[in-house]
Formats: structure tokens, C-alpha cells, sequence
């Protein structure tokens, strides 16, 4: 073995020890061991004393239901994430995204009433949406402004109380449909929306979350129809939705469902 290199034996170790910690999620924080051996896929002793000697680090912290996340993990996120600005941890995640699935990805941010994009990841691909990073667009056309729109009542309500542009033919401009496709949204999950801002255009999105609960924005992918057809977007909802937990827990967030 060459020297330096960490045994074997070592690498498998760290590798279920990340597998016991991707096991919890921004929708399942807390989870029993059960749930923890049938995510993973360990055997039970193996689970059970890798488990026990997470929590003896700190790395998980025991609760009524089970385990979740330990505390003492924030001491070691704090430093990480010094220095770092938002944009400079998400733009890596829009990269990827970009790389994965071919389209453009994209985070957009409320705005006075608008939305704006603050980061993108262009796709390479000659036929493409055009936009660019610090373009302001409408809150009521298009997948990111409803996933706005949903985390966001205030804001809601305040479009409610406009005429609604229409921009295509399927712009929504009726204000109790609008609203109807924003609780919609909400109890989803995610938005995907086709032709509302632009014709022969689609997205998808997905929110990431503050530290307080709240709204950051909305991450989006978009592409021509052609290529993001509705059933498309459904299928890479699950995707986008991971992404999108990924830079809340990033950026030091948390759903506003979890206690």
C-alpha cells in the first residue's frame, strides 16, 4: 500500500458513515434506527454500532423518535462556510445540474415584486431561453415565481390585488386561478410551468430555504418544450427537489416544516 493512503477497511467505515448521514433529510430530520438500516442498507449490527458511536461524537443527537443531525455538526459548518458567499456555494450546484441534465439551471430571488436571477449555470446546448444574472422577470409567469409566490403569502396577496400581464396565451391572468396553482404548488412541493412567459418555453422549480425557515428563492432548470416536455419535468422533479435541499442545508437553512 502506498504510503499515506488510508487502509481499505478505513474508506469503507467513512463510506457508511455517509450513508447513515445522507439517510436524514430536510423532510425526515428525525429518523429511528429501523428507518436508518432500511436507507442504508446495513445490517443491523453494523447500523446499530456505527450509530452508537455517532452519537458518542456528537455527530447525531438522540431524540424521543429515534436520531437526528447532531448539534455539534454546526461547529464544524460555521467555519466552512466563512468568507463563503451565497452565490459563490451555489453556483457549483448549478453547474452540476446544468452538466446532468443538459438545460439551464438557475436561482432566482424576490425582488419589489419581482423575481431576479442571482446565479446561472447556461446550458451548452445551441437552443436555449435567454437570460442572464440580474434579469428581472414577472412574479405570476413562470415556475420560479410560483414557487415564490407559495413560500411567500405577503407577496401573494400583494400580486392578487394587481391586473395580471399576459405575456402568451398561457399566462395566467385570472387572479383565483393564480392563486389556485400557488396552494397547488405548496402542497407539492415544486412548480413546472410551459409557455406561460415565453412561448415553446418550460421550468421547473423548486425552493431553498433561510436558516429562519423562510424563502431564499427558487432554484429552476429551463429549457425549450421541445426538450422539457410537462412530463419531463416530472420526472426530474425528484432531482431538483434534492438540489434544492442540498443548498438549503448548504446555506445553513431549514424547511419551515421541520421542528
Amino acid at each position: 500500500m502506498p504510503a499515506g493512503q488510508p487502509p481499505v477497511q478505513n474508506l469503507l467505515v467513512l463510506t457508511k458513515i455517509t450513508a447513515i448521514l445522507d439517510a436524514f433529510t430536510l423532510a425526515d430530520p428525525e429518523l429511528p434506527l429501523s428507518e436508518i438500516r432500511t436507507r442504508t442498507g446495513l445490517p443491523q449490527s453494523t447500523a446499530q454500532r456505527l450509530v452508537a458511536n455517532l452519537v458518542e461524537q456528537g455527530f447525531l443527537d438522540r431524540t424521543r423518535g429515534g436520531y437526528r443531525i447532531g448539534v455539534r455538526m454546526l461547529h464544524w459548518a460555521a467555519p466552512a462556510m466563512q468568507g463563503l458567499e451565497a452565490v459563490d456555494i451555489i453556483r457549483p450546484v448549478l453547474d452540476e445540474m446544468r452538466d446532468t441534465l443538459g438545460e439551464t439551471a438557475a436561482v432566482f430571488r424576490e425582488s419589489q415584486g419581482h423575481r431576479v436571477c442571482i446565479a446561472l449555470a447556461e446550458t451548452r446546448q445551441v437552443l436555449r431561453r435567454a437570460i442572464r444574472v440580474g434579469q428581472i422577470l414577472p412574479l405570476h409567469a413562470g415556475s420560479a415565481g410560483r414557487v415564490i409566490l407559495a413560500w411567500t403569502p405577503d407577496r401573494l396577496a400583494e400580486i392578487l390585488q394587481r391586473d395580471l400581464e399576459s405575456f402568451t396565451d398561457e399566462t395566467i391572468v385570472e387572479r383565483d386561478q393564480l392563486a389556485a396553482v400557488v396552494k397547488e404548488t405548496a402542497v407539492q412541493g415544486y412548480a413546472v410551468t410551459t409557455g406561460e412567459r415565453q412561448t415553446g418555453a418550460s421550468g421547473l422549480s423548486a425552493p431553498i430555504f433561510t436558516a429562519q425557515g423562510e424563502l431564499f428563492g427558487a432554484l429552476t432548470v429551463m429549457g425549450p418544450t421541445s426538450r422539457m416536455p410537462e412530463e419531463t419535468c416530472r420526472e426530474w422533479a425528484p432531482y431538483v427537489l434534492e438540489r434544492a435541499e442540498q443548498l438549503t442545508r448548504t446555506l445553513g437553512g431549514r424547511h419551515p416544516d421541520e421542528r
